[in-house]
């Protein structure tokens, strides 16, 4: 399996003034996997700790933060003759243990000539949890699940991601017929490593099904174990309401669905730990086309999706033939389901913040609104090959925009005031515009 983020990895690996990486990311989404592909194909030895229940990494980070100490502690844990340079040193669930986190701060400072990666399931509930973070003094990387192109990958569809990478759009042209088909499969398979790697394996979808509901149920029990007790209850509601809210002509996540009569107040702190868990995403509204767009949030709108296309699906219960056969009880849900796609595939391909564009008076919309270097870049997503464009339309009479996107199942088009980027290039965005 491969995964895109380990070029970023290497990156790093030969930056003078390198930091401590932190990787961020949900569960199960292939953060171990990575750090431990990276040691064995770009270092000449690995040493792996997991401090997940260790009472002996406890102790060794306890007293003080003498390096010497440390790494010498390290080597007689791991069996590893930990050497400047050729050694990656990989600090899993490094939450578990608070002080190994304030560690990277002395390592950055006396001793960066260590190459550290560091990751846990639970890291931006850390953050945010009183534990003395080393801002400043680390670096970081986001890992999502496999995008579509690393899905073709895993398929072994390895001469098609290159063709898109390469981005020859006649040539892509000849093959959307079965880009189309695999991405009607990724909407349901998703993303998520273990998944994925079953059905390369067995093609199998039941199981398919069978693994996305044990990692929700796997989610649920984090739920109780992590998240303090007074909002387990509110967390496991926010994060099951999400379907219903997606399935409404406006998307907008409305406190009062999730239980009669809800107060924003009520489930901000159930909203703030699914978010810092990377549970779910928070796509927050914007009203204008300034830049930079963040200054111009509306935190009192926003809409809410998960971490995964195919859980979603799960979450919905959405069958294969479903979604393949494109049932007409289906159009409305498969509006929801397409969004939810573009969404994981700008955040897995692009390193930007991406909100939504309503109109003040409510009567146009745009699915999702971001920002590359000085361009504001509004996106309209359908779900099919419909090309009517209202709202993209009037938001370009009203801001004058230069690049406009409108994502669909339809061949790469360009018009005089906007692209069509088929939903299957639509990860290849930056490079497409």
């Amino acid at each position: 399996m491969y995964r895109s983020k380990i070029e970023e990895l290497k990156k790093w690996k030969d930056k003078k003034n390198r930091k401590p990486l932190i990787i961020r990311g949900a569960r199960q989404v292939g953060k171990t996997w990575l750090m431990k592909e990276f040691g064995a194909k770009y270092f000449e030895k690995t040493a792996y700790i997991n401090f997940d229940s260790n009472t002996k990494m406890e102790q060794l980070f306890s007293s003080d933060f003498d390096i010497d100490r440390i790494i010498q502690g390290l080597k007689i844990e791991t069996g590893v003759n930990i050497t400047k340079g050729d050694t990656l040193l990989i600090f899993d669930e490094i939450q578990e243990v608070p002080k190994a986190l304030t560690s990277l701060k002395y390592f950055f400072e006396n001793a960066n000539e260590y190459h550290i990666v560091a990751a846990g399931s639970l890291l931006g509930v850390a953050m945010h949890s009183g534990t003395s973070f080393p801002v400043g003094k680390v670096d970081f990387v986001d890992l999502y699940p496999l995008n579509f192109y690393e899905f073709l990958d895993a398929l072994g569809e390895k001469e098609l991601v290159n063709l898109i990478n390469k981005n020859d759009i006649e040539l892509i042209n000849v093959f959307s017929g079965k880009l189309k088909d695999y991405l009607k499969q990724y909407m349901y398979i998703g993303g998520m490593p273990e998944v994925v790697a079953s059905f390369v394996e067995k093609k199998d979808y039941i199981e398919v099904r069978q693994i996305q509901k044990k990692l929700l149920d796997a989610y649920e029990q984090d739920f109780s174990k992590h998240a303090p007790n007074n909002i387990v209850p509110r967390i496991r509601q926010l994060f099951n309401n999400i379907p219903t809210q997606l399935a409404k002509e406006n998307k907008k996540f409305i406190y009062g669905l999730v239980k009669e009569g809800a107060r924003a107040k009520e489930y901000e702190l159930a909203l703030s730990w699914l978010i810092d868990c990377g549970l779910i995403y928070q796509v927050v509204r914007v009203n204008t086309c300034k830049i930079p767009l963040s200054a111009y949030q509306d935190f009192n709108a926003f809409k809410l999706y998960v971490l995964d296309v195919g859980l979603l699906c799960a979450m919905a219960d959405l069958d294969i033939k479903t979604i393949m056969d494109d049932s007409s009880m289906f159009v409305e849900f498969k509006g929801a389901l397409t969004e939810q796609y573009v969404l994981t595939e700008l955040k897995s391909n692009l390193d930007t913040n991406i909100f939504y564009w309503s109109a003040k008076n409510g009567k146009a919309e745009l699915d999702y609104i971001i920002q590359i270097n000085d361009n504001n870049i509004p996106i309209e997503v359908k779900s099919n090959e419909n090309l009517q464009s209202k709202s993209l339309k009037s938001f370009v009479e009203k801001y004058g925009t230069s690049i406009n996107v409108r994502t669909s199942m339809a061949n790469y088009r360009e018009e005089s005031w906007m692209k069509n980027i088929p939903l299957y290039l639509i990860g290849n965005i930056k490079n497409i515009i």
